[in-house]
């Protein structure tokens, strides 16, 4: 990886804003010191002890700037090429039906919500390898084709890929059609240059009945395909309203689990429940295998947040404050109210 320019930027710079009235106190502090001491040498008054009255005015100050600084979320920004292998490809498809928003209760998380935590592991264990996103319902859509970008496909699955987003083609109690499958060879997800092309499928099991011999008689027809399922579901889950309450539509598939497995086996893959991740992310590693990088022809772009630095400075300069002697508080006229 080279890097080719950094920069820093702010990714909130309007939040800073919220130092202005932290700001505007330690001025009026300062103008208030001045006065005193104006009033002190008309007076002909004598000049008061030493003490660290400054340097209680330069810690709240300091204090406001960097929690103005952390409001305004600062980051390091590194423009770079990447090392990418031009030979393999991947493409994760994701099941976006209605049946995967199941989950064990209201409040947990969804089958797709795990699919997506899935999808963005197994992609970081190919780091080296150009990887898109597709939804699947009766249809395969593309979201997002492969790019050697991690950054860049962990959020398109994570903000652009929702349930029933875009909606099946027609309604029925299993939207989902595997043979929807059988598009991906014909439709240029992939560089035509990439010998090997990885499908990884994200899914719950459930589905209308399959033509599996069509699937893998489409995706013979084009060599260099390999397909991976990942299996996210439970017999215990529910698709719940917005109320918290289950549908009484929905009844999980218990036949699902096999549907998947006849389907890989009829495309000489391999399907993974969820719980066992660990062995897909091997059996995907296996797949890509090994192959020439290269540098690739666009930048990628990261970012690396430092507003948790000034956070911690502004905290020691807080805990310097509070332990200054609270004598000194007496002695800075601001200070003691």
């Amino acid at each position: 990886m080279s890097v080719l320019a950094a920069s820093l930027t702010f990714l909130s710079p309007r939040a800073a804003l919220v130092g202005v009235p932290g700001l505007v106190a330690v001025l009026a502090a300062l103008y208030g010191r001045r006065r005193a001491d104006a009033v002190r040498r008309t007076l002909r008054l004598p000049r008061p002890e030493p003490s660290r009255g400054r340097l209680r005015v330069v810690l709240v100050a300091l204090v406001v700037g960097l929690l103005a600084l952390t409001a305004a979320q600062p980051a390091l920004t590194h423009e770079h090429h990447v090392r990418v292998r031009h030979d393999t490809q991947a493409l994760f498809v994701l099941d976006v039906s209605r049946s995967m928003a199941a989950s064990t209760s209201p409040t947990s998380p969804t089958r797709l919500d795990r699919a997506v935590d899935a999808a963005v592991k197994l992609r970081a264990s190919i780091p080296g390898v150009s990887a898109g996103v597709a939804t699947l319902t009766d249809r395969v859509l593309p979201d997002l084709f492969p790019v050697a970008d991690l950054t860049g496909f962990e959020r398109v699955v994570r903000r652009g890929v929702s349930i029933e987003s875009p909606p099946p083609q027609t309604s029925a109690p299993r939207a989902t059609s595997y043979d929807a499958l059988q598009e991906i060879p014909g439709a240029g997800y992939f560089d035509p240059h990439a010998r090997s092309r990885v499908v990884v499928v994200l899914t719950d099991g459930e589905t209308a009945p399959v033509q599996s011999g069509d699937i893998a008689s489409a995706f013979a027809t084009t060599p260099g395909y390999r397909l991976l399922f990942v299996r996210l579901g439970h017999a215990n889950e529910r698709v719940f309203d917005a109320d918290g309450r289950p549908e009484s539509s929905y009844r999980p598939d218990p036949a699902a689990g096999a549907t998947l497995d006849s389907l890989a086996s009829a495309l000489d893959a391999r399907a993974y429940s969820e719980a066992r991740l660990g062995d897909a992310r091997s059996e995907l590693q296996r797949l890509v295998g090994k192959g020439p990088m290269t540098e690739s022809a666009g930048t990628v772009r990261t970012q690396t947040p430092l507003a948790p630095y000034p956070a911690a400075l502004a905290l020691l300069a807080a805990i310097g404050l509070i332990a200054l002697p609270s004598g000194l508080r007496a002695r800075v006229p601001w200070a003691a109210s």
